[in-house]
């Protein structure tokens, strides 16, 4: 409810135009009751994308460890795009210029970035020890994540689903790290 009625505010007077108190009032609850959902009005952006991304430390922790670590990562990143609902395209991204949203998702997106990267990076550096390439793969594979995932929002209606986007940026990121992610004998 607050996020619909965030979205379609933002679409009528922009994301700067909009205040708490309006998304609020337009959902019929208090400001208060905002604050028990959202820590701040850009987490209302983020609402199916902090949900599916939320899954993917589950899906990391119930791997074997004894798998080929960026393989795992993959197949993780993989599964959490096949499940995020097809028809659940964030309308921040959708609808950018409209809402004027480009520079809140720009700063509020980087500390979910940030944390996606390092939860990558924890997977990969307790699996295999690696670490400053074990970072570097993890940046890297949370860019090709987003990116790809940026595109698919922004394919329209010809957008596929979000898991093959996924697997195509990523893929080839796992093929350039995997001799340095060797079983016994990973290189730092």
């Amino acid at each position: 409810m607050l996020e619909e009625a965030a979205a379609e505010l933002f679409l009528e007077q922009t994301y700067e135009g909009t205040t708490i108190d309006d998304i609020a009032n337009r959902s019929g609850v208090s400001r208060n009751t905002f604050f028990n959902y959202f820590s701040s009005k850009s987490d209302v952006l983020w609402v199916d994308l902090d949900e599916t991304v939320s899954a993917l430390g589950g899906i990391l922790g119930s791997l074997s460890p004894n798998g080929d670590v960026l393989g795992d990562v993959e197949a993780a990143l993989t599964k959490v795009a096949a499940e995020h609902p097809s028809n659940r395209v964030p309308w921040a991204l959708t609808q950018i210029d409209l809402m004027g949203t480009r520079d809140v998702l720009l700063s509020s997106g980087m500390v979910r970035l940030l944390a996606v990267t390092e939860l990558i990076t924890s997977f990969i550096r307790a699996r295999s020890g690696a670490s400053v390439r074990g970072a570097t793969a993890a940046a890297a594979l949370t860019a090709a994540a987003a990116t790809a995932a940026a595109q698919w929002a922004g394919d329209g209606v010809s957008r596929g689903p979000l898991d093959v986007y996924v697997r195509e940026a990523i893929a080839p990121i796992c093929v350039g790290f995997a001799p340095h992610f060797e079983r016994g004998g990973h290189k730092q």
